[in-house]
């Protein structure tokens, strides 16, 4: 597979311009509803809308897609708006991905897949540390979203001449000033936190994060994967958010989620082995340092 032109969908949105960076190596095409100057050119276009999936692709030449163009905080839109932006921009960019000829293409999924996050009840765990076998529960609009799309993914990914398809299941993404000010620069002690007005958001999303650089690097390397079909990866930084030992942390938090294995130091709740074993990518950057 060569790749020469990468199409990334909502390039002006929160990950879109260090996505952008990072693919440096290559003719990089960003697509926006609202316009832009992120890349070596911009295409206007609604991922939700058939017709502009299909002129966006046939425009840009893309020989691979990076499809982050969806809502990343349906807080403040109705549920069925938050399920079409992830499920109708997947299936058209899919759907022409195929039909112009696309090679690959990388979506963003999101740890909401596992029924986190923006659910109003605690997660649901049956083992940690959590891993793709791990059954996904979601049932807010967000969360289900992410699961139908990547059910749909599967679906296109048996096609005789579907490109390789890649779902990033991902946490929040800080960038540095993000890290310092939220992380470096604040106190990440258990107790602390959980005094904090978004505790139960961070506990259901298993005290994870992302370096937006480490995600960055992930997305390059799901451009080149060459397996077949669709594959879900779990991606999170390599420790917690919060200045506690994880094995210190599942006893108070999780006490009633099976352990497979012992966990040493502040490592996460989150296997990344897959990603590692697939797409050669393992996180490398911590709030820590």
């Amino acid at each position: 597979m060569t790749v020469d032109t990468v199409l990334v969908t909502g390039a002006t949105g929160r990950i879109g311009p260090t996505v952008v960076d990072r693919l440096d190596q290559y003719r990089v095409v960003g697509n926006s509803r609202s316009g832009g100057d992120v890349g070596d050119a911009h295409v206007r276009g609604d991922m939700t809308d058939p017709g502009d999936a299909y002129g966006v692709l046939a425009r840009s030449d893309a020989d691979a897609v990076v499809h982050l163009g969806m809502l990343s905080d349906p807080d403040h839109t109705p549920g069925h708006t938050t399920f079409e932006s992830t499920v109708r921009s997947t299936y058209n960019v899919l759907e022409a991905s195929e039909a112009l000829g696309v090679e690959s293409v990388v979506l963003a999924s999101s740890m909401a897949a596992l029924g986190t996050g923006f659910d109003p009840d605690p997660v649901r765990l049956s083992y940690l540390p959590v891993d793709e076998e791990h059954p996904l529960t979601p049932r807010d609009p967000y969360g289900l979203a992410k699961q139908v799309m990547e059910v749909t993914a599967e679906g296109v990914g048996r096609r005789a001449d579907a490109p390789t398809i890649t779902s990033l299941r991902v946490p929040w993404m800080p960038r540095p000033a993000e890290i310092q000010r939220q992380f470096v620069e604040r106190d990440r002690s258990l107790s602390a936190l959980r005094e904090h007005e978004s505790y139960h958001s961070i506990r259901n999303t298993l005290f994870s994060y992302l370096h937006a650089e480490d995600a960055a690097d992930l997305v390059a390397r799901a451009v080149e994967a060459d397996h077949a079909g669709h594959e879900a990866v779990w991606a999170t930084a390599a420790d917690t958010t919060v200045d506690v030992p994880t094995e210190e942390l599942v006893a108070v938090e999780f006490q009633d989620v099976e352990s497979l294995g012992e966990f040493e130091g502040y490592e996460s709740l989150v296997s990344t082995e897959k990603a590692r074993d697939l797409l050669g990518w393992e996180p490398r950057r911590s709030w820590r340092e």
